[in-house]
């Protein structure tokens, strides 16, 4: 597993532990963290595109941009 899988792992096990927590201990609004999260991760399954690879890429240096 590479350093940008884990990266991601934990930034989106960490956002969506926080939002459920946020939720039950504070207000239920903070529900909308764990599904914006959930929603990105399940279009970034069928688009190839992933924010937080590339936000990481972008702070690594190692995003490659496509210039047609």
């Amino acid at each position: 597993m590479g350093e940008n899988t884990r990266l991601h792992d934990g930034i989106a096990g960490a956002l969506i532990l926080l939002g459920t927590l946020l939720g039950y201990v504070v207000s239920p609004v903070w529900l909308v963290v764990p599904g914006v999260i959930s929603a990105l991760m399940l279009q970034s399954a069928f688009s190839g595109f992933c924010p937080v690879y590339f936000t990481l890429g972008k702070l690594r240096g190692t995003h490659k941009t496509v210039v047609s």
